[in-house]
Parts: structure tokens; C-alpha cells; sequence
């Protein structure tokens, strides 16, 4: 079922699962103002949306998203204004949603398109995938969260190694470091993503949303900040229908049927 119009990106809903996808093929989805507004657009309405309860990013065509599309620039652009009004709200949605994100990576994943990749909650990759911190070869540095999230993902020595010697790390080379969930074999990506978010969009949603918060905030907080922040949301969690269903079902010794309420 379509859940809106849009001109660079198209947007379905099957299952309780959002599907997002960059829809610039023969620019290898590279990201344009517009695309990156309606991107934005498109998860803080997922997060409005009580039938959506997991979310999939993917690209059409053979790319994921080649990153910032450079004819889209003006020049004497200022990139941190432009950085401040599109990418980071983007990524800022993506991790404040309170439901569970996959980046199915279809094809090549480079600069921003690789920063959006590494905001989502998992990364499930095409055999054919990878993923390059582009920014060095044109004389810039990461951004759209890369800093923040490729240390927490690989660790700070390979995620500075990425970045400053920008070489392409293919889909196997991906997943030993950590970077991705899984890879997939050509012929069986599309029904593996799709059988993974279900999977998620089956869980207990409010309780994984908070599990991103906690996540997210960890880095920042002390453990009894940490302990404190576990008991607030588990007040919150607790109190939902999914936590009685999934104690009444471990009760009844049966597989719990979760509403995401």
C-alpha cells in the first residue's frame, strides 16, 4: 500500500513494514536536496504511523546511494549550513525513530549514502555491496554521523584507517568487521530483508524503541546515569500490552502475538 507521493524516493507498506526507497537509478541514487527532504519527511511520518513498525532503506537500480549528488551544489555552497538543513535532520530521524531501522544495501554505498547506511539499526548487504568513506578523495571530511557511528561500529583506529585512506570495503570484508548484520546472495535478497524486518515489525515495539534511546545515549552517560535511564524505560515498557502478552504467553508456554501497543 503507497503511503504518499513523492518525486525522488517511493514508499510502501506490506506487513507492518515501511519500505523507503532512493529512487534516482541512473545517478546511482545520489542525494539532492529534495531527496534528502523527503526522506526526512518520510521517516517522521513512520514514526506518526501506528501501522508502521520497522522500517527498510534501500536504493533502486544497482546503488544504494552514491552520497551527495555534487551538480546539486551550488557553488560557494556553505556545506555545514547545508549539512545542518538536510542530512543531519535525516539522520536525526532515523535515529530518534522509535522503531526498529534496516538499511538494505543493494549495491555500492558511498560518502553521506554510507553515513545513512551506518544511522540505521542494521545493515543487511548484497553479496555485491560496499561501502567507501568517499570524503577524503575530494578533499572533505565524513559526515551526516559518520564520525559517530563508524567508531561505535568497528572501532576507532579502523574507522579513522576508512576514512582516511577511503578505500571501498566490500560486502564479505564488511561483515567480519562488524559493519553489517548479514550478506546475501543475490537471488535471495529481497525475500531475506523483507523476512528480516517482518521479523522485527513483529516485535514489541515500544520496548525496542527504547532500547535505541538507551542505546544511543549510552556513550554519553555514567553507569548510574545508565541504571537510571534502564529503570525509567523499563517503567514505560512495562506498562505496555505487549509486556502482558509476552508474559501471559511465556505463561501459556506459546509464541506471543505482539501489537506493538
Amino acid at each position: 500500500m503507497s503511503t504518499a507521493t513523492y518525486e525522488t524516493i517511493v514508499t510502501s507498506v506490506e506487513q507492518g513494514v515501511l519500505t523507503i526507497t532512493m529512487n534516482r537509478p541512473d545517478q546511482l541514487n545520489a542525494c539532492t536536496t529534495q531527496m534528502l527532504q523527503e526522506l526526512t519527511n518520510a521517516f517522521r511520518s513512520a514514526q506518526k504511523n501506528d501501522e508502521v513498525r520497522a522500517v527498510v532503506l534501500t536504493g533502486a537500480g544497482r546503488a544504494f546511494s552514491a552520497g551527495q549528488d555534487l551538480q546539486d551544489v551550488k557553488d560557494g555552497v556553505d556545506y555545514g549550513e547545508h549539512l545542518q538543513t538536510t542530512y543531519n535532520p535525516l539522520v536525526k530521524a532515523v535515529t530518534s525513530l522509535e522503531k526498529p531501522v534496516v538499511a538494505a544495501v543493494n549495491g555500492v554505498a558511498a560518502g553521506a549514502g554510507a553515513s545513512l547506511a551506518f544511522a540505521c539499526d542494521f545493515r543487511i548487504a548484497h553479496e555485491s555491496a560496499s561501502f567507501l568513506q568517499a570524503f577524503v578523495h575530494i578533499g572533505l571530511v565524513p559526515d551526516s554521523g559518520a564520525t559517530y557511528f563508524l567508531p561505535r561500529l568497528v572501532g576507532t583506529a579502523k574507522a579513522l584507517e576508512l576514512a582516511v585512506l577511503g578505500n571501498k570495503v566490500k560486502a564479505d570484508e564488511a561483515a567480519q568487521l562488524g559493519l553489517v548484520t548479514e550478506v546475501v546472495s543475490k537471488e535471495d535478497f529481497e525475500k531475506r530483508v523483507l523476512e528480516f524486518a517482518t521479523h522485527l515489525a513483529q516485535l514489541p515495539t515500544k520496548a525496542v524503541g527504547w532500547m535505541k534511546k538507551a542505546m544511543h545515549g549510552s556513550f554519553d552517560r555514567t553507569l548510574e546515569e545508565s541504571l537510571d535511564q534502564e529503570a525509567f524505560g523499563q517503567t514505560i515498557a512495562g506498562r505496555t500490552m505487549d509486556h502482558q502478552e509476552g508474559v501471559q504467553a511465556f505463561l501459556e508456554k506459546r509464541t506471543p502475538n505482539f501489537t506493538g501497543k
